[in-house]
């Protein structure tokens, strides 16, 4: 069948045709010759060609349901084989844009370490974007410009340049906001190093912090420092108040301080001049210098169908690199989503999109978020996440910031490359979602309280499967504890089935394990490798006082809005499809309340489990000793046809590892 061909390039016109010798020099003007084209009831596939170049957006590519293909007409964009297509949130700055500090009130503020190499840009002349001031408190990062070099994020100046400085002393721990306290007195610490007492905070000084948790940080101004007691006094109060939420001590860090501005990659902005300041890490000359001003995603599809975007790079946006709502069978492929202050991608209702073979990485909030489905009727979305590779997706939000989330319903991630965040990167929220076949590794390596997947607050949630992963160097010993998947507040009725599991989660103080469950039931573990974890299965059930509490709406988990309004689980589909939720909202006395596993592997454990797990000792083998892998060295866990755990445990079954991971790109 013929097709339409459109092209698009940096030294086009859009009052050119399109044609590869009179290409538009626009996507939106290449949109509407799409546009046109359907109105004149074209009946043929479109291919918009993108050629290579930066494409500096100053608002969203939108498309609309008017822009949609056919599953025999579809719409095509995609960038020219091998050239680098931009879709850019910001413009360039060239080295002209610069100039060195030289005023003696400002080198005065710097670091002398500073002087002579740090350069200063006027924002208002490369763009007309507002720089509003920093809310007293926030996560993430506000709508303000980032600075990119070379394609690497620069770094807000901030003290200390690595790591946390930690409290010595919580004076005041203030209003707890998050347990309905409005008496709005704000936290009160005292602090160790001198560093604090150069700064002004009457110019501004903002707080990043666990301020409670370690699996919960925000940023707080500061009101005041008091240099002869050491003391801060923050602005408002910490969300949980500053408290000894967990057993590490409670760290902070300050953000966006001139003064700080001491090694290079680091950058301040003054708002209310609109001055940046830059300690470039090399020569400015040549370089390529981004300034993301687009406070809104790169590319937004509303009600769209059968279009697919490949092979393009989409960097440095205020928001959120690509939004899908609503819709049908759209793709997203072999496309690079970057340096965005928000999430890479979001999907959200509509029916069978994709996203595969991208790379999602430096995102500041999250990376890919899956969401679709009825919960009501159980009906499935059937999106898909494939073979990507996510990584540095909590930048700005250090916590709760997932590389991949799935909602809803019937949703699959597999084939996913997922490693290098200081918290979670999987969070699991619905029914009947499939995570299959995904690394994930080097994850929660700076929180504690948290698991690299993490499901929990709903026991409507269920049916999901957790299968044939490798699970490699999750959590860091903080202790409380860490897992690699986290249960969490009585959730349950998953399975775990066929993971690879490689130096896993700590139990911390408690009831931690690799596998662990909060308060929940029905979760079964089978036919899993636990290899050089200290506890492979862990849960902190919950009594019946507890359960009883919760069913009515306590414990602070909303049981009776999620399981009887937002669904209903005394009624079909729910008790159909889930035939134990068949008398939940009743809790019985002493009725048992047990998680189960059966043919697990334990290489090198302390312990099996701890809480409410039920086993046979004939169904779970222990060994110090290789089970029979084919090459440990080279990291290839799959097991030989004569492997030793096979006599152990004849129900075991084979673990295709050789799948797991990427497949071919």
């Amino acid at each position: 069948m013929p097709a339409t061909t459109l092209h698009v390039a940096t030294n086009g016109n859009d009052k050119n045709s399109g044609s590869s010798k009179r290409p538009f020099a626009s996507l939106v003007r290449a949109r509407d010759a799409v546009r046109h084209l359907k109105f004149r009831r074209l009946r043929e596939p479109v291919t918009i060609i993108v050629h290579g170049g930066t494409y500096f957006q100053t608002n969203s590519l939108e498309l609309a349901k008017e822009d949609s293909g056919t599953p025999k007409h579809p719409v095509v964009w995609r960038g020219a084989p091998g050239e680098q297509v931009r879709l850019a949130g910001g413009p360039t700055l060239t080295a002209k844009a610069f100039s060195l500090v030289t005023d003696s009130t400002l080198l005065k503020r710097l670091d002398p370490i500073a002087h002579g190499k740090v350069f200063q840009a006027n924002l208002r002349d490369v763009s007309s974007m507002e720089i509003p001031e920093f809310p007293k408190n926030f996560r993430g990062v506000p709508a303000a410009p980032e600075l990119f070099f070379q394609d690497q994020r620069m770094t807000l100046a901030r003290w200390p340049n690595k790591g946390w400085a930690t409290v010595s002393k919580i004076i005041e721990s203030g209003s707890n906001p998050r347990e309905g306290d409005k008496s709005d007195r704000p936290g009160i610490f005292e602090y160790s190093d001198a560093r604090p007492d150069r700064w002004n905070a009457e110019q501004g000084v903002w707080l990043q912090g666990y301020w409670c948790y370690d699996w919960y940080e925000e940023t707080i101004k500061v009101k005041s420092i008091d240099r002869e007691k050491n003391q801060i006094t923050l602005a408002t109060p910490a969300l949980y108040s500053v408290k000894q939420g967990n057993p590490s001590p409670r760290r902070f860090r300050a953000l966006n301080l001139l003064e700080e501005l001491d090694e290079p990659g680091e950058f301040y902005i003054d708002r209310v001049a609109g001055i940046l300041y830059f300690w470039p890490p090399a020569p400015l000359k040549e370089a390529r210098v981004t300034l993301s001003v687009l406070n809104a995603p790169l590319l937004v599809l509303t009600n769209v169908e059968h279009i697919t975007f490949r092979g393009f790079t989409m960097e440095a946006s205020l928001g959120n690199g690509i939004e899908i709502s609503g819709g049908r069978s759209n793709r997203i492929e072999s496309c690079i989503v970057r340096n965005t202050r928000q999430l890479g991608i979001r999907v959200t209702g509509g029916t069978g999109h994709t996203v595969e073979s991208c790379d999602i990485h430096d995102t500041g909030t999250g990376g890919l978020i899956l969401e679709g489905g009825d919960r009501k009727t159980l009906a499935p979305a059937h999106h898909e996440a494939l073979n990507n590779h996510i990584w540095g997706f909590s930048r700005h939000q250090l916590t709760s910031a997932y590389g991949i989330v799935l909602g809803g319903v019937g949703n699959r991630a597999a084939h996913n490359v997922l490693h290098d965040a200081p918290h979670q990167a999987v969070f699991l929220n619905g029914n009947d979602h499939i995570f299959e076949f995904n690394t994930v590794s080097n994850v929660v390596m700076e929180t504690d309280d948290a698991g690299a997947l993490y499901k929990g607050r709903n026991p409507s949630c269920r049916g999901n499967i957790i299968r044939y992963n490798f699970w490699k160097d999750i959590g860091s010993p903080m202790g409380h504890g860490t897992a690699a998947i986290y249960f969490d507040d009585g959730d349950g009725g998953d399975l775990v089935f066929g993971n690879v599991f490689l130096r896993c989660g700590h139990p911390g103080g408690g009831s931690f394990g690799t596998v662990f469950s909060h308060g929940g039931h029905d979760i079964r573990a089978e036919n899993n490798i636990f290899l050089d974890c200290q506890r492979p299965l862990g849960s902190a059930p919950w009594d019946d006082a507890r359960w009883k509490d919760a069913i009515n709406g306590g414990q602070d988990c909303h049981f009776t809005e999620k399981l009887l309004q937002e669904v209903d689980i005394t009624k079909p589909p729910y008790t159909t499809h889930y035939p134990e939720l068949i008398g939940f909202m009743n809790p019985q006395p002493g009725q048992p309340r047990n998680s189960h596993a059966k043919n697990n592997v334990l290489i090198r454990a302390s312990e099996i489990s701890s809480g409410n797990w039920q086993y046979s000792a004939n169904e779970m083998w222990q060994t110090n000793s290789d089970p029979g892998f084919v090459d440990v060295a080279s990291g290839n866990f799959q097991l030989r046809p004569d492997a030793e755990v096979f006599k152990h445990l004849p129900g075991f079954k084979p673990i295709p590892f050789e799948q797991i991971g990427f497949q071919k790109r």
